[in-house]
C-alpha cells in the first residue's frame, strides 16, 4: 500500500463557498489583484460575487482581465507588475483554465521583480508566491486543486508548463453554480480536458493508491456528462444542475489524479493542434485518446478494464463516443510540418516517459501522419 499524502490546499466547496470564505479572504491581506478573461467571470456570476465579499471585508482589488485562451506568458509578466504597484498581499484568479494558470504565473512575478519574463521557467532560486485564491468557472482543467500552470511564450506561441510547489493554490472556493453559463461547445471541451487528465494519469507509471481513488470516482462522473453530450449533439442541450455539478467535482477529482500524476503523451501532442490549429486544449488532448487507449488496453489492461467497468462501456463505445465528441475533421499536415512539429520532442518530455509503455519521438512521427498526414 502506497498512502503518501500532500495536498496543501483549503478547499471550500458547495453553494456560496465564495460568500461562505469571507473570513478566510479577509486573513489573506489588505489588497488584491483579480486576474480573469473577458467574460466567463462576469457571465457566470463569480466575479461579482468575488468583489462584493472582498468589498464587505474592506479588501482593495484591481482587475486585470487581458487574460485569453492558453494564457501568454507576457500578460501574465505585465499582470505581475500591477500586482507590485498596487502591493498585492495575494492574487485572485476567477475563469477556465486559463486564468486560474496564468493566476500562479502572476503569483510567482509579484513576489519576484528581479525574474525576467524567462525566468520563471528556470530559476529555481527566488522568493515565494503570493498565496493564490483559485475560483473555477468550467468544468475541465482542476487547475484550481493543482500547481501546474500551462503557459504560452509570446515569441515562439509555444506552450510550457511550470509546476513549483507555491504555486499550489491556497484557498480553492468551488461552487459547480459558476459553471452553468457555459455554452454547448465549451461543455464538451473542458469535459474532454477532465477525462484526459483522469485517464492519463490513472494508467500512468506514477498513479499510486490515492490518486487512482481520485481518477477512478473523476471517470465515473466525467463519463455520465459525456454520455448526455454525445447523446443531444445534434440539438446542443445542456446539462441540468445535478449534471453540472457532477461534471465540476469530476473535474476536481481528475484534477488531483493530475497534480500527483501528471500527464502522458497526449496532452504534449495536443499543444501542436492548439498552436498551430486552433483546438481548443480539451478537444486537442483527446484527438490522441484512442491511441492512448489502445496502449494502455497492451500494457495497462487490468487497469483499463477496470475504468470501463466503473464508466460501464466496453473499449469500442468509449472511443467511438470520444471520438465524435473531439471531432477533428479537416485538419491535414504535410510530411515536413509533422517533421518540423516534432521536434520539440527530440528531448523526450516527462508525458512521454509517464505513458503506458513509454512513447517516443517515433511514436509521435507516426501517430500524426496516421491521423493527419496529407
Amino acid at each position: 500500500m502506497d498512502f503518501n499524502l500532500n495536498l496543501p490546499i483549503n478547499v471550500i466547496s458547495g453553494e456560496n463557498a465564495v460568500a461562505k470564505s469571507s473570513g478566510l479572504l479577509r486573513g489573506l491581506g489588505k489588497s488584491c489583484v483579480i486576474v480573469t478573461g473577458g467574460s466567463s467571470a462576469r457571465l457566470s456570476g463569480a466575479l461579482e460575487d468575488m468583489t462584493g465579499v472582498l468589498e464587505k471585508e474592506g479588501i482593495g482589488y484591481t482587475v486585470y482581465d487581458k487574460i485569453g485562451p492558453n494564457p501568454r506568458l507576457d500578460l501574465c509578466f505585465e499582470a505581475g507588475a500591477l500586482a507590485r504597484e498596487v502591493k498585492a498581499d495575494f492574487i485572485a484568479g476567477i475563469g477556465g483554465g486559463s486564468p486560474l494558470d496564468a493566476a500562479k504565473a502572476v503569483a510567482v512575478y509579484a513576489s519576484n521583480p528581479q525574474l525576467s519574463m524567462d525566468e520563471i521557467y528556470t530559476t529555481a532560486e527566488r522568493n515565494k508566491a503570493l498565496p493564490l485564491v483559485l475560483i473555477g468557472t468550467t468544468s475541465g482543467t482542476g487547475s484550481e486543486v493543482g500547481r501546474v500552470s500551462v503557459l504560452t511564450h509570446p515569441v515562439t506561441n509555444r506552450k510550457k508548463s511550470i509546476s513549483p510547489v507555491d504555486c499550489f493554490p491556497t484557498l480553492t472556493l468551488a461552487d459547480p453554480k459558476y459553471t452553468h453559463s457555459m455554452p454547448y461547445d465549451i461543455t464538451v471541451s473542458t469535459a474532454l480536458d477532465a477525462m484526459a487528465h483522469a485517464l492519463e494519469g490513472y494508467m500512468g507509471v506514477k498513479c499510486t493508491d490515492i490518486p487512482t481513488l481520485f481518477g477512478e470516482k473523476a471517470v465515473e462522473l466525467i463519463w455520465k456528462g459525456l454520455c448526455f453530450l454525445y447523446e443531444n449533439k445534434k440539438e446542443k442541450a445542456l446539462p441540468d444542475a445535478k449534471l453540472r455539478e457532477a461534471l465540476y467535482y469530476g473535474s476536481l477529482y481528475a484534477g488531483i489524479t493530475l497534480a500527483y500524476c501528471g500527464t502522458a503523451f497526449p496532452h504534449p501532442m495536443g499543444y501542436i493542434l492548439t498552436e498551430n490549429y486552433g483546438v481548443p486544449h480539451g478537444k486537442a488532448c483527446t484527438a490522441f485518446m484512442d491511441s492512448f487507449i489502445d496502449r494502455a488496453a497492451v500494457h495497462t489492461p487490468e487497469r483499463l478494464e477496470r475504468a470501463l467497468g466503473i464508466m460501464k462501456t466496453d473499449k469500442n463505445t468509449f472511443k467511438r463516443i470520444i471520438n465524435e465528441l473531439t471531432d477533428l475533421k479537416g485538419i491535414t499536415m504535410t510530411r515536413d510540418e509533422i517533421e518540423n512539429y516534432c521536434t520539440r520532442f527530440d528531448t523526450a518530455p516527462s508525458n512521454f516517459k509517464f505513458s503506458p509503455g513509454g512513447y517516443t519521438k517515433e511514436d509521435a512521427l507516426e501517430e500524426l501522419t496516421k491521423k493527419f498526414g496529407g
